[in-house]
This record gives structure tokens, C-alpha cells and sequence, in this order.
């Protein structure tokens, strides 16, 4: 999946100093052999970054109430920018009939362009 060039140096700069095992993990729960971290702490580091990052309000709302909402987001900004269906499917990992199976509801604005 595409992301900006910072978080891009972030990531790197983790697995060079981190991502010494061959398990393909970037991040391994602690203890005494690597294994995935659980959900509940993936849950409970995403509760305490959201309130660290978003006022009162957005965090009454749904917004980013969820991981994988930042990854709808994505797909549905991506596709009302006007990147093709393919080439979103493809970074999403899927087909474009489940891409627009999932997010053809999202799509907005583009009527004036379509008309063209």
C-alpha cells in the first residue's frame, strides 16, 4: 500500500533496527519467542493514539474509530481523486469488482468529470 515518504523513513529506519528475525513481522509482542502482538494491545495502543491525536469531539466520533477505517478512508479518497478503479484495487490487494463491490458508495463529485 502506497504511503508518504515520511512514514516510509519511519518504517525503514524500524526494520533496520528492530527486524533482526525472519518471521516477516514488524512488530513482535514481547517475551521469550516472536509472536504476533494481541489484539487487545494492537487496540489499546490505536485507543491511546487516537486520544492523543484528535480533540474531544472526533473522538466521540466515529472517526478513525477503528484501524481499518483509516484504510476505507484511503480507498474512498483515492477514488474520488479520481485514480483509476485498477490501480486502487490493486494497491487495496483486490479485484476491482470486490474494490467496487465495497466502495462504489463512496465515490462522489465525479458526475461533471464523467460527463466530459
Amino acid at each position: 500500500m502506497p504511503a508518504c515518504p515520511e512514514l516510509v523513513r519511519i518504517l525503514r529506519r524500524h526494520l533496520r533496527e528492530h527486524c533482526q528475525d525472519t518471521n516477516g513481522r514488524m512488530f513482535n509482542a514481547t517475551g521469550a519467542r516472536p509472536a504476533p502482538v494481541s489484539k487487545s494491545t494492537y487496540l489499546r495502543a490505536w485507543r491511546q493514539a487516537r486520544g492523543a491525536t484528535l480533540t474531544p469531539a472526533q473522538q466521540r466520533s466515529p472517526l478513525a474509530h477503528r484501524p481499518y477505517d483509516l484504510r476505507h478512508a484511503a480507498m474512498s479518497l483515492w477514488l474520488n481523486a479520481g485514480v483509476p478503479a485498477t490501480q486502487v484495487a490493486q494497491w487495496a490487494g483486490h479485484s476491482v469488482h470486490v474494490l467496487l463491490k465495497v466502495y462504489a458508495s463512496c465515490i462522489d463529485g465525479q458526475d461533471e468529470a464523467a460527463r466530459r
